[in-house]
């Protein structure tokens, strides 16, 4: 539960804003878009997916001083990511027109994409205190443990009780080492292959998104 902690925060807020959305719905009807409720829904929503793209990516980066761990700001990134997707989808009061339909479906593009992202992101081998295992950490780790199974297994052959079992929990910690370095490669492919869709993916979608703003002021305020 503590590693999904912020899945499990972003799906109760969702549920909270759901009630008190359909609660408003029915007592008044479903906020327009144009509407005062219905701005502040698409306001917040996409602030909140604006700090989901600026603020992990802007940590990422940072060399300096920083506030905060990789891993709590993934964890805000994760959070904000579904939080502010869902006010978007509330602010279009279930139309979608001009370019509230693209922009709705690549929202929803973005959002698998991250879910897809998080996943691949999880299967990257840690140490205990959760920092990322880089490649030549593991083949040292590995280098290491080949050293300790191949004298573990030269001992077992003693046929000494104690020495065979030192022999068969090396070969095992051999074996977890090969399996982490296996996975880190798998996780490392596969990420550039995520990066390679999802960026453009959050690309066209903030493009949309600023094209969308700036058609609704527009026609809100100039064109009148």
């Amino acid at each position: 539960m503590a590693r999904n902690r912020e899945l499990v925060a972003a799906l109760v807020t969702v549920v909270v804003i759901a009630v008190l959305y359909t609660t408003a719905a029915l007592s008044l009807g479903v906020p327009p878009a144009s509407g005062l409720p219905g701005h502040l829904l698409g306001v917040v929503g996409f602030g909140m997916m604006l700090l989901t793209e600026v603020g992990y990516s802007t940590r990422k980066r940072s060399s300096g001083r920083v506030h905060g761990t990789m891993r709590s700001w993934l964890r805000f990134h994760i959070y904000t990511g579904i939080v502010g997707p869902f006010l978007v989808l509330l602010h279009t009061a279930w139309h979608y027109n001009g370019l509230a339909g693209p922009l709705t479906l690549l929202v929803a593009m973005v959002v698998a994409s991250g879910f897809i992202g998080r996943y691949i992101y999880t299967a990257v081998p840690r140490t205990a205190d959760g920092a990322i295992l880089e490649a030549a950490e593991i083949e040292r780790l590995l280098d290491e443990a080949r050293a300790v199974a191949a004298a573990a297994h030269a001992a077992g052959l003693s046929r000494d009780p104690a020495a065979a079992r030192r022999d068969a929990m090396a070969q095992r910690r051999l074996r977890e080492v090969q399996r982490q370095l296996a996975a880190l490669r798998w996780a490392r492919r596969a990420l550039a292959t995520w990066h390679t869709l999802h960026v453009p993916l959050g690309v066209a979608m903030f493009v949309t998104a600023f094209a969308h703003i700036a058609g609704a002021l527009y026609f809100a305020t100039l064109s009148r």
